[in-house]
C-alpha cells in the first residue's frame, strides 16, 4: 500500500519478535546450564543476543515515532493504555511477592521458631541505608515531575537538567542496594525470611535498573530534539514506569524493612 487513508499504524514485517523470543529461550536454558554445570557460556549468549534484540526493536519503534510520524493521536492513545495495563500486571506480579511475605509473617511457622523474624536472622538497621534508599527515590520522584513539567513547558535546559539527576539517583539506588547485597547477614537459602526478602527487593532492584535504562534512553532522544511538548509519550511512559518503581519501594520500605524488622 502506499497510501493510508486511515489515522492507526500497521506495522511492517519485523524480525525482532522471533530473536526476541529465542533470546528469551536461550538465556532461560543458559540460567539451567549455570546452576547445574556452573557454565555461564550460554547465558552470556542469550543476553547478547536480547540486548541487541532491545536496541534495534527500540531503534524502530523510535524511527517509526519520530521520523516516519506513524504515532498519531489515535496511536499514542492505544500506547496509553498498553502501559497501563502492563504497570498494572506488574503491580499484580509485587502482589505476589508481598502475598508470600505477609502469609508467613503473620503466621509464622513452628519450623521458623513461631516468630518473625526467624530466629537466627539478624535484619537491616531501617534507618541506615534502607532509609537512604527511600530519600534517594523519592527525591528521584519528584526530579523526574520537574523534567515532565519542564518539557510540557518546552523548558529544554531544565527538561535536561531533571532527567540527568534522575538517572543519577537511579544508578545511585541501585549501587547502594549492590552494597547492601554484598554486605548481608544472611542469604536467600536462609528460610523463608530470605526466600521473600531477596525476591521482592531483587525484583524491585531489577525494575529500577530498567526505569534507569528506560529514561537513559529518553535522556537521548531528548538531547537530540525528539521529543516536544504535545508529542512526547516514551518520555510519559517512562515516567509513569519511574513513579510506579517509587510506590513499589514504599511498601517494601514500610513492610520489609521496617515492619518485618
Amino acid at each position: 500500500m502506499t497510501t493510508q487513508n486511515h489515522p492507526y499504524h500497521l506495522v511492517d514485517y519485523s524480525p525482532w519478535p522471533l530473536t526476541g523470543a529465542l533470546a528469551a529461550m536461550i538465556t532461560t536454558s543458559g540460567m539451567i546450564k549455570w546452576f547445574h554445570m556452573f557454565d555461564v557460556s550460554l547465558l552470556i549468549l542469550g543476553n547478547t543476543v536480547m540486548i541487541l534484540t532491545m536496541i534495534q526493536w527500540w531503534r524502530d519503534v523510535i524511527r517509526e515515532s519520530t521520523l516516519q510520524g506513524l504515532h498519531t493521536s489515535n496511536v499514542i492513545l492505544g500506547l496509553r493504555w498498553g502501559m497501563i495495563l502492563f504497570i498494572i500486571s506488574e503491580v499484580f506480579f509485587f502482589i505476589s511477592f508481598f502475598w508470600a511475605y505477609f502469609h508467613s509473617s503473620l503466621s509464622p511457622s513452628i519450623e521458623i521458631g513461631v516468630t518473625w523474624p526467624p530466629l537466627g536472622i539478624i535484619t537491616f538497621n531501617p534507618v541506615e541505608i534502607p532509609l537512604l534508599n527511600t530519600v534517594i527515590l523519592l527525591s528521584s520522584g519528584i526530579t523526574i515531575t520537574w523534567a515532565h513539567h519542564s518539557l510540557m513547558n518546552s523548558n529544554f535546559t531544565q527538561t535536561t537538567q531533571g532527567m540527568f539527576f534522575t538517572i543519577m539517583l537511579g544508578l545511585y539506588f541501585t549501587l547502594l542496594q549492590a552494597y547492601e547485597y554484598i554486605e548481608a547477614p544472611f542469604t536467600i537459602a536462609d528460610s523463608v525470611y530470605g526466600s521473600t526478602f531477596f525476591m521482592a527487593t531483587g525484583f524491585h532492584g531489577l525494575h529500577v535498573i530498567i526505569g534507569t535504562t528506560f529514561l537513559l534512553v529518553c535522556f537521548i532522544r531528548h538531547i537530540n530534539f525528539h521529543f516536544s511538548s504535545n508529542h512526547h509519550f516514551g518520555f510519559e511512559a517512562a515516567a509513569w514506569y519511574w513513579h510506579f518503581v517509587d510506590v513499589v519501594w514504599l511498601f517494601l520500605y514500610i513492610s520489609i524493612y521496617w515492619w518485618g524488622s
